[in-house]
């Protein structure tokens, strides 16, 4: 299901829509348009708690965006420049279905998102918060966010539980599957990348010459597991049926919604399979 939620949200970072939203209030770069929007459902916020939560940013890059983009944009700001930008992006990408079918998937989306639970996650709790949108497409938009945030909370802790700080997963994902050049725009020196090299092969997580070992590959596979389980919930109350009712409807938005996410992001969101 992460699968056909997380394109939803993504139009954020990456239609020009959404881009040209948030310079229209203010928030000219991409930085400062991502922390702002990501950040705001957490009121005018400092950069420390922004850092812990979004986890893998160094925290001075986080800190060059806040606490001073709230002189550009209040948080209230922020939060319609992103719903506008993120409901005009998938108008454009969704024209073509019928209003019964985006209207459908709000609907479901939101059943699901209701049921997230909030406890020790802090993204997703202040996203499932805000108040839903008038119309399907800001209420799909929103539910997607809910999940997706509420999601990578759980997986943050799965992160902390096995001992990963955040430029060692990033080091991780370079090892395993992912271009270098995907992630190296967290802000991290070459020196603490090579650091947590050093400690991935310590721990015997990587081999002498950056390989990921058999172990490594079952101590992250271990860390996607509890990812999954802690985001398990919404799917098992809203059922089987309903569920995959919902991945049906989500398939034409999300391939859609690939269109204008770069291959090569740093989200690593796989393609739809077919």
């Amino acid at each position: 299901m992460w699968m056909h939620y997380e394109p939803v949200h993504a139009v954020t970072y990456f239609h020009p829509r959404a881009r040209a939203a948030y310079q229209a209030a203010g928030l000219r770069g991409y930085w400062r348009g991502y922390f702002a929007g990501r950040a705001a459902p957490l009121g005018p916020i400092g950069a420390a708690p922004v850092a812990a939560a979004f986890y893998n940013f160094a925290p001075h890059m986080v800190s060059r965006a806040l606490p001073a983009v709230w002189q550009l944009a209040t948080p209230e700001e922020a939060l319609r420049s992103r719903l506008t930008g993120a409901v005009q992006a998938l108008a454009e990408l969704t024209y073509e279905l019928p209003e019964r079918h985006l209207a459908e998937s709000a609907e479901l989306l939101e059943a699901a998102a209701d049921t997230v639970e909030t406890a020790g996650r802090v993204l997703g709790a202040a996203n499932a918060a805000l108040p839903r949108g008038e119309y399907p497409l800001a209420r799909l938009w929103q539910a997607a966010t809910t999940l997706r945030e509420h999601r990578g909370d759980g997986h943050v802790a799965a992160l902390v539980t096995a001992d990963l700080d955040p430029v060692e997963t990033l080091a991780w994902r370079v090892a395993v599957d992912m271009p270098p050049q995907n992630l190296l725009g967290r802000g991290w020196s070459e020196q603490e990348w090579a650091q947590a090299r050093e400690r991935l092969a310590a721990r015997g997580w990587l081999s002498a010459d950056g390989e990921p070992t058999e172990r490594g590959r079952a101590g992250f596979q271990a860390v996607e597991d509890a990812t999954d389980h802690a985001a398990a919930r919404p799917w098992r109350t809203l059922g089987v049926q309903r569920t995959e009712r919902l991945r049906e409807l989500l398939e034409p938005i999300a391939r859609a919604g690939h269109t204008v996410i770069p291959a090569d992001s740093p989200i690593g969101l796989p393609a739809l399979p077919g």
